[in-house]
């Protein structure tokens, strides 16, 4: 069976929104990448729909569709009620039109199915005396149940879901027919793929949108008023409830919404706080007219329920009950193949972490699990990476970042785009004569250097390399060189400081003065000797001049 959600694994940027809004944690990241545990994944859709990148898709069925429509078969609709929601202001005739246009047979309403369900679900409370029962509509609920919550599967209702209440209903009137359920939901497709026979097919209401406007169909618009359909509140919160008598003596009625409160509720069943009750559970917050693939992606809650509720009437579908029988769904726990770390292996990984004690785990969130511990059993399962922890990796990169600006023994000054200094060495401290860092973070670097080279590279956007300045306040020499760095508006500049390596060049070149001066004199002295024996000697005269100014150019070439 395949998998309802994919993932384009060149769009995921590893960002984790995926797994922080996931309610199961049913994403493993691996080589930098998201990929969908299917076992775990309740097919509720968040990923998709908060992924910044995209990079999650819903598997498209429109393909699947149109075999059957050229199979010969009469094809017909079931259309969720949140349609109403998506295509504000189209009625069912509208729709209807639309997909004849498309081939298919004809189209219904899933309200229909949605009458025969809570039928069902009033007679195990009236005949049956359920303690608590589920409502078991929602497939991500139920998937939610089957693998997370397998002790619990005895209170979800052993119902169909309308989809496939209706879906049945059709073949049983049109025994030839394929039925093809299109709506808002991406686990209804898992649903259909996981009962075979009922549901031939599932589309999205965008795959409809989009295959609508492949083949240039317009939509009408306008409603005609019908008494019989108060089903059509099935996809709100509290939906279930407005069509349910709620009249039994004893039981307490309540409707849940959103993924997280689901689970919250669970827990309070597991641990025995919950008897005599009737519980409707919605996956999506608002209910299906909140689902991950309606259109308008939960922008508008109140119109959307003012479009429901404007559509309902006040009455029950005429519908030919089914025998209960016919309505039996039975729910298997789905087995998942995690091993639990013990109390050892999770400290060994939060070690590895750099959380060596309790005050270190900050359970901050950023990698998308609730807690440090929570995220170290993520990582014994193959699901995480150690590197996925923000505090970690900043911790890491400033300790290598402190560890290479402590030792170098390059001066190193970091200023924002207003020359205020940001960070500032140990090493540059010393050549500017500061005690602590603090005396000069957050001041502008005049208060310490010159800045009108720190002005001319931000206004030039090129560096300075290796200018050799005099500080005199500081009677130092320095190699500076100042570079810009465009991605976050900072200047880095690097010092070298070169005073003994001047003081030593200054040295030389006293002594070579000096030696040159000597050398004038030897030369002035020989000369007046030269020439006082010049007239008992003159021959050699010349020679000696040629040889000691030779003497003195190689002296002073030194």
């Amino acid at each position: 069976m395949g998998h309802s959600l994919t993932l384009k694994k060149s769009n995921c940027k590893n960002c984790y929104k995926c797994i922080r809004h996931c309610p199961v944690k049913s994403i493993r990241f691996s080589g930098n990448q998201a990929h969908i545990i299917s076992d775990e994944c309740i097919l509720c859709g968040q990923c998709f729909v908060v992924c910044p990148q995209n990079a999650k898709e819903i598997a498209d069925s429109t393909e699947k569709v149109k075999v059957l429509l050229m199979s010969g078969a009469p094809v017909i609709a079931s259309i969720a009620p949140s349609f109403i929601a998506n295509y504000d202001g189209c009625g069912i005739e509208n729709i209807r039109a639309a997909l004849k246009k498309l081939g298919f047979h004809d189209a219904e309403e899933t309200a229909v199915g949605a009458t025969i369900v809570k039928n069902e679900y009033e007679r195990l409370l009236h005949e049956e005396k359920r303690d608590v029962l589920i409502s078991s509509c929602c497939h991500s609920v139920n998937l939610l149940i089957q693998k997370h919550f397998p002790n619990l599967i005895p209170y979800l209702a052993d119902v169909m879901s309308p989809m496939q209440a209706h879906c049945a209903d059709i073949k049983r009137r049109f025994p030839e027919a394929k039925t093809v359920f299109i709506g808002p939901c991406v686990s209804k497709k898992d649903e259909a793929e996981a009962y075979e026979g009922i549901v031939d097919a599932v589309l999205t209401f965008e795959e409809l949108s989009n295959w609508l406007k492949a083949e240039d169909i317009r939509l009408e618009y306008g409603t005609v008023p019908e008494n019989k359909s108060r089903a059509r509140f099935f996809p709100t919160t509290g939906g279930i409830l407005k069509t349910m008598s709620c009249n039994e003596p004893y039981y307490t009625y309540l409707a849940i919404d959103g993924i997280e409160n689901c689970i919250n509720a669970l827990h309070d069943i597991e641990d025995g706080n919950i008897h005599s009750c009737f519980i409707e559970m919605s996956a999506c917050a608002g209910s299906c007219i909140g689902g991950p693939v309606m259109e308008k992606h939960h922008k508008s809650p109140i119109k959307s329920y003012k479009a429901v509720s404007g559509y309902a009437g006040k009455e029950d579908f005429d519908v030919c009950q089914p025998e209960t029988s016919h309505l039996h769904k039975s729910f298997a726990y789905i087995t998942q193949k995690n091993n639990i770390p013990d109390e050892n292996e999770i400290k060994n990984i939060l070690r590895q972490m750099g959380k060596t004690t309790p005050e270190q785990e900050l359970n901050c969130g950023s990698c998308g699990y609730n807690s440090c511990r929570e995220k170290a059993v993520a990582i014994y399962q193959g699901k995480a990476e150690i590197s996925m922890c923000m505090p970690f990796l900043k911790e890491k990169a400033e300790n290598f970042s402190d560890l290479i600006s402590r030792n170098t023994p390059n001066g190193i000054i970091v200023l924002n785009d207003m020359l205020e200094v940001q960070q500032i060495n140990q090493a540059a401290q010393n050549i500017v004569n500061i005690r602590h860092a603090n005396d000069i973070l957050g001041e502008q670097i005049v208060r310490i250097l010159d800045p009108m080279p720190f002005i001319e590279v931000q206004n030039t956007g090129s560096g300075i390399y290796n200018s050799r300045i005099y500080l005199a306040e500081y009677n130092r020499y320095v190699e500076q060189t100042i570079v810009p760095d465009n991605g976050s508006n900072l200047l880095i500049c690097l010092m070298h400081d070169v005073t003994d390596e001047e003081t030593q060049r200054e040295k030389k070149e006293n002594i070579t003065r000096q030696t040159i001066e000597v050398a004038d004199k030897v030369v002035e002295k020989q000369m007046r000797i030269v020439q006082e024996i010049a007239s008992l000697l003159g021959e050699t005269a010349a020679e000696t001049k040629i040889a000691l100014s030779k003497l003195k150019e190689s002296i002073s070439d030194e």
